[in-house]
């Protein structure tokens, strides 16, 4: 794994500014993947190896993702909306998990642990470089049962909606009254009054149509990365 200076300096590109938090989603993450024991979990044979749930929707988040390359799309990342700087990781092969928080006392030690910097940003990120793991956070050995429809891969399950007609996928359905619903329908939404809408060049494409068979840009091909399963 690359340093802390390494990791928070490309984090903070990737995320978009250097913050305390990108600092502390670092830190977890290095620590994270110490404690189940894989050394480099963004490389290509690690990576299938590692899920992470996440607590908050911070900048940590994106510093956890960054250093440990899980990413929602891959379902390897998992949001668990708690409200807490917290994280939990879990090593598929050997079953280990363990759950770090980071401490409130780490905030206000950091005065001590940075007595020569004055602006409180940069105050912030030197402390919490500088700072023990066991001061700026607590860990937790964890059991996180694993549903086999929770995993990465192809997708297991399928239930269609009974009132709305829309698919949902992984078991994400609600079951009332014995018929499979959209948690929107069974539960309520974020959006309201949803309308079908067309919109202008609604038939564009990235590319003009290939009949079947077509051979596609060789160039293209070798720009992608690796294919995976879906």
């Amino acid at each position: 794994m690359k340093t802390f200076d390494e990791l928070l300096l490309s984090s903070a590109e990737a995320h978009g500014h250097l913050c305390p938090g990108q600092a502390v989603g670092v830190r977890m993450a290095m620590l994270g993947c110490r404690l189940i024991g894989l050394e480099d979990p963004a490389e290509h044979r690690q990576i299938k190896r590692i899920l992470v749930y996440v607590e908050l929707d911070r900048c940590a988040a994106d510093a956890i993702a960054h250093v440990t390359g899980v990413k929602l799309g891959r379902r390897s990342l998992k949001f668990v909306d708690y409200g807490i700087m917290a994280a939990t990781f879990v090593n598929l092969e050997t079953g280990a998990a363990f759950r770090i928080l980071s401490t409130e006392e780490a905030r206000d030690l950091v005065a001590l642990y940075a007595p020569g910097v004055r602006e409180k940003t940069r105050q912030q990120l030197e402390a919490y470089r500088r700072m023990p793991d066991s001061v700026l956070f607590r860990v937790q050995r964890v059991g996180v049962p694993i549903r086999d429809w929770d995993l990465p891969g192809p997708t297991r399950y399928k239930a269609t909606c009974s009132r709305c007609g829309q698919v949902v996928r992984d078991r994400r359905e609600v079951l009332v009254h014995g018929e499979p619903l959209c948690k929107p329908c069974a539960e309520g939404a974020y959006f309201r009054d949803a309308e079908e809408v067309t919109w202008p060049d609604m038939n564009w494409t990235p590319s003009p149509y290939r009949r079947p068979g077509e051979k596609v840009e060789e160039e293209l091909v070798r720009s992608l990365p690796e294919i995976g399963t879906l």
